[in-house]
């Protein structure tokens, strides 16, 4: 009697963690070693701007915005995953060896892991790898105090990739690592800067053993997102200068903030990023063929605040 073939099983590896914690320059990183990987993108705002950051490599991308997967956008994973396995094998030379899901940044993990472990087509050709959380060293504490999504984040972690360690004090490490010793005592802990990290430590983690309860059908965040279109450049001294008057206004509701704009200064568009009061350092990305000139930026609050996109083009009209 002859037996069937076995099946082989796909590893997926889920990258979690809170608001501007790193989870898309640790991506970006571990997709120069592991080229050969499919990569699911979930953003909260119904704008997407994370794949911006990925726009240099070559490889299946399928994004999902306007919720979270363990809300709004469940149900889409399962036909993801189906569509990348029927991808995979129609090809003799495998497109990709792994699929790496990066989630949105209010998103509790578990649905994601509960889709891969119950649903019975899916488990029959995936296996979970593990899971990956990003903790910012400067505000993780301050953020797992908060949020309960931060918490659950890092509670379902195999692997904590503590990101801005070069930037935080003393005393934000100390509260860091107490909360790590809280809700991921077992997990292995990593220093990130920049997203640089040995690949092997990422690719080659094991996952614990976890039990998953009953999924609730539907979650409530207290998070919104604004969305705002700039149809032309506007010179970036004068953004920036909004911005952080923007965020100094709301300090404790403007949670992230990121986008995409255009400059009259340079032909290149610039990636432009915000956490709480903090404005980064823009970063310029490559033009590609598609950039249609029109910049994007994406608000995500805690709680309504609604008149934010309104105080905005009020600030820059003066």
């Amino acid at each position: 009697m002859n037996k069937s073939k076995a099946i082989e099983h796909i590893p997926v590896i889920v990258i979690s963690g809170f608001l501007g914690s790193g989870k898309t320059t640790l991506l970006n990183r571990l997709l120069q070693h592991a080229p050969k990987s499919a990569v699911i993108i979930n953003e909260f705002g119904s704008t997407p701007i994370d794949q911006q950051l990925l726009r240099e490599h070559n490889v299946p991308m399928s994004v999902l915005a306007g919720g979270c997967l363990c809300c709004q956008v469940r149900g889409s994973l399962t036909p993801v995953l189906k569509n990348l396995r029927m991808a995979w094998e129609a090809k003799a030379d495998k497109p990709f060896d792994r699929v790496i899901i990066e989630t949105s940044g209010v998103a509790n993990p578990e649905p994601v892991l509960d889709t891969l472990i119950r649903e019975r087509w899916l488990s029959a050709r995936y296996h979970l790898h593990g899971v990956i959380t990003t903790v910012s060293s400067v505000s993780g504490a301050d953020r797992l105090e908060r949020y309960a999504e931060a918490q659950a984040q890092l509670g379902w972690a195999d692997t904590v990739a503590l990101t801005h360690g070069d930037l935080a004090s003393t005393a934000q490490l100390a509260a860091t690592s107490a909360w790590l010793d809280k809700l991921a005592p077992s997990a292995v802990r990593l220093n990130v800067v920049q997203g640089e990290v040995a690949p092997d430590l990422l690719l080659g983690l094991s996952k614990k053993i976890r039990p998953l309860g009953q999924m609730q059908n539907d979650v409530e965040h207290r998070f919104n997102s604004i969305s705002l279109q700039l149809d032309d450049p506007i010179a970036w001294p004068r953004l920036q200068i909004a911005l952080e008057s923007l965020l100094n206004k709301h300090p404790q509701q403007l949670v992230r903030l990121k986008g995409v704009v255009f400059t009259p200064e340079h032909p290149e568009p610039l990636l432009i990023q915000g956490v709480s009061n903090k404005l980064y350092h823009p970063v310029r990305l490559p033009v590609r063929s598609t950039d249609d000139g029109k910049g994007r930026l994406v608000f995500i609050t805690a709680g309504d605040v609604t008149s934010l996109a309104e105080d905005l083009m009020a600030i820059l009209r003066n």
